[in-house]
Formats: C-alpha cells, sequence, structure tokens
C-alpha cells in the first residue's frame, strides 16, 4: 500500500513538474516568459526633465553703456572676480582691457596739441594782422591831419594849389572810412577764425575727457549686494576672461536674488503636449541629492527651437520654485518631476502587457495552467504603464511578452 502511494505521489509530483516547467520555461531556446500582476491604486503621468537653476530676479552688472559712441566692439575680459563671489556695492568686481581706449586717448592728446598749437598760432596772426591795420589807420590819420594843415596854411596859396590839398583830403577822408570798414570786416573773420578753432579745441578736450571717463569705467565695480553669476553668451557658455562684451550685450555678470528661483527646462515635441501652465512638479538637485522643493509650472513656450547640435525641436518650460534654500545657487543642474496627471484607486498594467489586433486591444491573461487572449479597455497612460478600464481585476496576471502558440487563438471580447 505505501508502495502503491509513493508511486501515486510521485506520478503527481511528475505531472506538476511538467505543468510547472512546461509553464514557465521558454517555448524555445533563447525565450522567457515574465508574468505580471494587475495593480490596483493611485496612478501617476510624470514627465521628468533635466533643467538648470536660475533666478528670476537679477541685476545685472554691465560693461560702460557708450562703447558705441566711441565705435568700440568686442571688449575683452581682463580680469574676474571668481563666480560665486559674495561682493558688497562698490567691491571690485573686474576689468576689461582698456588697449582700444589708449589708442584713442593717445590720438586724442595728440589731436588736442595740434588744435591749440593751431589757435595759438591763429590768435598770434591774428593780432598780428589787426595790429598792422590798426597802424595803418593810424598813418592815415595823421596823412589826414597834415593835409588839412597845409590846407589852413594856403590861404594865401594860387587856387590850383589849394583845389589840390583839398582833393588829397577828401581822398583821405575816403581812404579812412574805407579802412575803417575793412578793419570791422577783417576783426569780424578774425573773432569767426578764433571761435572756430576755439570749438575745434573744445570739442577734442571734451572727447579727451569723456575718454578718461570711460577708461576709468573699464573697471568694473559691483552696485549691489550678493553673489557673482557670470553671464551666458548666446550659444550657453558662460562669459569669462578672455570672453569679449560689446555695446548690445554689456553683462558680464549678475548679482541674482537667490529667494527668488526657478528652473529653466526643455520638453520635446512629445512631452509638451501634456505640460501646461500651473502644473505641479517635485524638483530635485543633482549636487544635493537629498534636497527635494516643490515648484509649479509659470511658462511653457508655444513656438519650439532646434536642441543644440541636433534637429531635435525642443520647446522651454520654466518652473517656479516655492520657498527657497541656501544649498540652492544659479546653475545648477535640476532633475524635474512634472505630474501631467493623477488618477485615484485604478487598474494598470506595464504597457509590454498590452497587444493589439485589428484595432482591438488585448492581454495575455493567465487563467490556471492556461493562458487567454483577453480584450481590455484602456486609459490614460504614463511612460511605464495604462490605465485598464475594463477587462481585468485587480492581482490577474498577465504576460509581459507574448507566449508562444497561441497566434491562432480567438480573443475574448468585452461583455
Amino acid at each position: 500500500m505505501n508502495k502503491k502511494r509513493i508511486a501515486i505521489f510521485t506520478s503527481i509530483g511528475l505531472i506538476l513538474i511538467y505543468f510547472i516547467y512546461s509553464y514557465f520555461s521558454p517555448a524555445k531556446e533563447g525565450d522567457i516568459y515574465i508574468t505580471t500582476k494587475v495593480k490596483k491604486g493611485n496612478f501617476i503621468s510624470e514627465v521628468i526633465t533635466s533643467g538648470e537653476a536660475q533666478s528670476t530676479s537679477l541685476k545685472k552688472i554691465n560693461g560702460p553703456s557708450n562703447l558705441r559712441k566711441f565705435r568700440l566692439n568686442n571688449i575683452k575680459i581682463q580680469d574676474l572676480v571668481a563666480e560665486g563671489s559674495i561682493v558688497k556695492k562698490g567691491d571690485y568686481v573686474g576689468r576689461l582691457d582698456p588697449s582700444g581706449v589708449n589708442e584713442q586717448i593717445l590720438d586724442a592728446q595728440l589731436n588736442l596739441e595740434t588744435a591749440e598749437s593751431k589757435f595759438t598760432q591763429q590768435q598770434l596772426d591774428t593780432t598780428l594782422s589787426l595790429k598792422q591795420e590798426r597802424n595803418a589807420i593810424k598813418d592815415l590819420r595823421f596823412s589826414m591831419e597834415e593835409t588839412s594843415l597845409e590846407l589852413k596854411q594856403s590861404i594865401y596859396e594860387p587856387p590850383a594849389t589849394i583845389k589840390k590839398l583839398e582833393i588829397n583830403l577828401e581822398k583821405a577822408e575816403r581812404d579812412l572810412k574805407e579802412k575803417l570798414e575793412n578793419y570791422k570786416i577783417k576783426k569780424r573773420q578774425a573773432n569767426a577764425k578764433m571761435v572756430e578753432v576755439g570749438t575745434q579745441v573744445s570739442k577734442i578736450r571734451k572727447k579727451l575727457d569723456d575718454l578718461l571717463k570711460l577708461l576709468k569705467s573699464f573697471t568694473i565695480y559691483s552696485d549691489g549686494n550678493g553673489m557673482i553669476t557670470y553671464d551666458k553668451e548666446w550659444d550657453g557658455t558662460k562669459k569669462k576672461v578672455g570672453s569679449d562684451i560689446s555695446p548690445w550685450n554689456p553683462t558680464i555678470a549678475s548679482l541674482p536674488d537667490l529667494t527668488k528661483m526657478e528652473s529653466k527646462t526643455y520638453a520635446n515635441e512629445v512631452d509638451i503636449r501634456k505640460i501646461k501652465k500651473d502644473l505641479p512638479v517635485k524638483i530635485g538637485f543633482d549636487a544635493f541629492p537629498d534636497i527635494e522643493m516643490d515648484g509649479i509650472v509659470t511658462d511653457v513656450a508655444n513656438v519650439g527651437e532646434n536642441k543644440r547640435g541636433s534637429d531635435i525641436k525642443v520647446f522651454q518650460v520654466l518652473i517656479k520654485l516655492n520657498g527657497s534654500n541656501t544649498n540652492i545657487r544659479p546653475g545648477m543642474t535640476t532633475s524635474n518631476k512634472i505630474l501631467t496627471f493623477e488618477r485615484k484607486d485604478v487598474l494598470s498594467v506595464p504597457l509590454e502587457a498590452i497587444f493589439s489586433k485589428d484595432s482591438i486591444t488585448y492581454v495575455y491573461k493567465k487563467t490556471g495552467f492556461s493562458v487567454a487572449k483577453k480584450q481590455v479597455k484602456i486609459g490614460d497612460s504614463n511612460n511605464d504603464s495604462v490605465i485598464i478600464l475594463e477587462g481585468l481585476t485587480a492581482e490577474d496576471v498577465v504576460y509581459l511578452n507574448k507566449p508562444e502558440g497561441l497566434d491562432d487563438d480567438q480573443i475574448a471580447k468585452l461583455n
């Protein structure tokens, strides 16, 4: 009797081993069947992006604002304090290369010397010229007085002599009148010339003063308190010693308000459709894995832009950080989990468990020791799972890969 029982139990064991082996072993070498249970609970969809922390409120530290006036462009940064330095108002920040300004200062000094020399020469010429005119007028007056005296003394002279003296006197009076008018004209001309030369001197001197003032502004000081953050070039690289500034972008650094921070990130064309303003976000920081902050989407770009070094279109998304943390600094890499939607108390399975044929969505469901193709109705999905609206119940077991030998089996339709 014992032998019979042993034989029966052995047979049952072998059968069980066969079914278990048939169930779990691959149909052919290399195939492994993986199953999972239908889960019930809260279902969330997140878009995960990598971003960069930045301040929403910052004070820019600029180079000189009048570079364009002096046709100065591409001024190199010669010195700059380390990024992250804490500065106070009036503290030294950096220095620009003054070679271009120094060249203009030298030219202006030479031009000023030439103009001042010309002004002095014009003064001397004017003084000499007007002095000669005045002497000529004096000589003419003396001549008139002599002629007039001779005329008075010629009352006993022949009429012809008297007439000649009268003519000479009249001619001298006309010459004097003409000389006086000419003198006035020459004096006005000399004054105008002096004004012209003097204006040129003043113009060059003012330019020189402006250049000297500009030179002083090439040494840059902070106009506020805060932490130095380097400005970025158009391609995203940070300005540093050797970088250029221009009249159109004179900023070399900024003082961010660390109590007002946001994460600037980018989403691809697929994910951007899910992201809307005011969605909640969980923000992590690569530099501080233990820190997680809440945030909210504040802006979603409507127009995409090419990702650097690729033809992929991305859309900018701005996420405001709720609250502040003294450890967070501009430029830190952020990990943003944007909660696009959440469903309470629903069924879900991994995306790999869903198959389709002729617009019918189905799963391979384990039923006892067999496998059945079961139609399901699905709802929203995330990157990993999909909501099951109909066709399955919690704890049902489904396959994540397609079992062999069931292609011709019918799909059990929903009622």
